[in-house]
């Protein structure tokens, strides 16, 4: 099977696209500008509001909605967080090294969130972005991750994890990674550390030492409350974490400065992999080129169509996800009805596997399968979910069907589901129902073209358009495109788009930097 990543980097957001075998598996969209409470940020935030009935608090971050932090989820060390933050904060010169703090007594399990005082000042990590009317969910059980290892402030063991399954190297991995780690801190060592030398691990560990500084000096110079004290170097680089496997066979970007701080961030971790970060340097649209964007526009929606005439109807409540599976227009099996069935419902549990991990859907997902008389069909069916979500990163956890056909899956919600709407307005009517002429569109075009050459000034620019009109200005010997750039010159060029509706259109200047044709007219008028 062929891995490979697609990045897509614009002026406002960065998509990311995963590719297994060409078919779009995996795809994240986050903006560049807007404030993102991303799931590991650190905010030294202050408690807004206690909530002795839910044994919890409300915590201001600078979120539009408070988030929340229940008491469970301080940390058995927040003891020791507390009053390490108030001996960093009493000195704003220099910084009181945590390897010299003394460890406080563990807070109880059965304790109360009324130890907090309004207005108090505290360390806290985003564990769950906001999602719907819902705030961030905080902890203050902070953690720094790395490829190989997660370190834990104020913790005191290291642990190996349970899928490094020979003994002895879980004794060499705990072993070596107890001799270089400092006082005061714990780690986790992750699957990837099997089989990685100590020069190796000892420079993760270091990295991640230092994200503690940067956090905790941040913390000691904050003059305002809530304020931001760790965050990934870049958002590109922070998605990719999530989804990096050194089985990748390509990463292409179409940006040099995102480029570079993903190839930085691959040569730190998978040295021998950095080569395969590359330039996208093409005319086309980076998405159109790997067939991404036709795969988002087929993939997303309500109605998800797969192999045969089946398809899959998908909506999302506050509550759940629900799940219909349905056989359309398919003929039947020879086998019969039984068979039939079969068929369409192994069909859709690869087609949902693919989907809960392309939309990252999650809480609680209800399935309603096609009905099946066979017990053996039955079990079947749930050994083939099973399997197919084997490759999904997130927590999950899938029930054998019900007696009324349905199948119950939890997974692991982290982050607001992925929602593209792939449905498109009119950009000319804008839903009106009336729209002027479509042979008069290219002469619409040909004005705004004569406006950014003899007025504005920009003589070289690329013409994004839907690939049916890109055709049509490109057809002939004397094509449209000819006609124009004899008349305003060879900067022009015409560029098929496949994101972009019927009649609408976008210009881009030479540094691929979007022309914003309203704004340019009021700074030229």
């Amino acid at each position: 099977m062929t891995s490979e990543v697609i990045i897509d980097v614009q002026p406002k957001e960065i998509s990311i696209a995963l590719l297994e075998d060409k078919n779009l598996v995996e795809y994240q969209n986050e903006k560049r500008e807007e404030a993102s409470y991303s799931v590991g940020n650190i905010y030294l935030g202050k408690v807004r509001k206690l909530m002795p009935g839910l044994n919890a608090c409300f915590v201001d971050v600078g979120s539009e909605r408070d988030a929340f932090l229940h008491y469970l989820d301080l940390g058995t060390q927040f003891n020791s967080y507390e009053k390490y933050l108030k001996q960093v904060q009493s000195d704003k010169k220099k910084l009181y090294p945590i390897s010299k703090a003394t460890r406080q007594p563990d807070v109880p399990k059965e304790g109360s969130i009324t130890m907090l005082k309004q207005g108090q000042e505290i360390l806290v990590q985003v564990v769950k972005e906001p999602i719907n009317t819902k705030g961030p969910r905080l902890s203050c059980d902070l953690s720094f991750a790395g490829r190989y290892m997660v370190l834990i402030p104020f913790g005191d063991k290291v642990s190996v994890s349970s899928k490094i399954k020979k003994g002895e190297e879980r004794a060499r991995l705990k072993q070596l990674v107890q001799s270089i780690r400092p006082k005061n801190f714990g780690v986790i060592v992750r699957t990837s550390a099997e089989g990685k030398r100590v020069a190796e691990l000892d420079g993760e560990l270091k990295m991640l030492l230092k994200r503690w500084d940067d956090t905790i000096t941040k913390a000691q110079k904050a003059t305002k409350t809530p304020q931001l004290c760790f965050e990934e170097t870049g958002r590109a680089v922070a998605m990719m974490r999530d989804l990096f496997d050194p089985t990748y066979d390509g990463i292409y970007v179409n940006d040099a400065d995102i480029m570079n701080q993903v190839k930085d961030y691959v040569s730190m971790i998978a040295p021998e992999k950095k080569d395969i970060v590359k330039l996208y340097t093409g005319t086309v649209p980076i998405f159109d080129n790997f067939n991404v964007t036709k795969q988002i526009k087929s993939s997303f929606g309500k109605t998800v169509n797969y192999k045969r005439g089946a398809y899959l109807i998908i909506q999302s409540t506050e509550a759940m996800h629900v799940v219909d599976v349905n056989s359309g227009n398919r003929t039947r099996s020879e086998n019969g009805q039984e068979q039939n069935a079969l068929e369409v419902n192994l069909g859709a549990a690869d087609e949902l596997a693919r989907q809960l991990r392309l939309r990252d859907m999650g809480g609680i997902i209800v399935v309603d399968f096609i009905d099946m008389n066979l017990a053996e069909d039955r079990q079947l069916l749930y050994e083939r979910m099973c399997k197919n979500m084997q490759k999904d990163r997130a927590r999950h956890n899938i029930l054998p069907l019900s007696k009324f056909g349905l199948m119950q899956i939890t997974r692991q919600r982290v982050r607001p589901a992925m929602d593209v709407n792939v449905e498109e307005t009119c950009p000319t009517c804008f839903g009106k129902g009336k729209i002027k002429s479509s042979i008069l569109f290219t002469d619409q075009l040909e004005s705004k073209i004569d406006r950014l050459v003899n007025k504005i000034g920009i003589h070289s620019f690329s013409l994004h358009v839907h690939p049916f009109v890109a055709a049509y200005i490109n057809k002939g010997l004397w094509s449209l495109k000819r006609q124009w750039q004899m008349k305003y010159g060879w900067g022009i060029r015409i560029i098929p788009s496949q994101k972009l509706a019927f009649l609408q259109y976008e210009f881009y200047d030479k540094d691929r930097q979007f022309i914003d044709m309203q704004e340019e007219i009021e700074t030229n008028s």
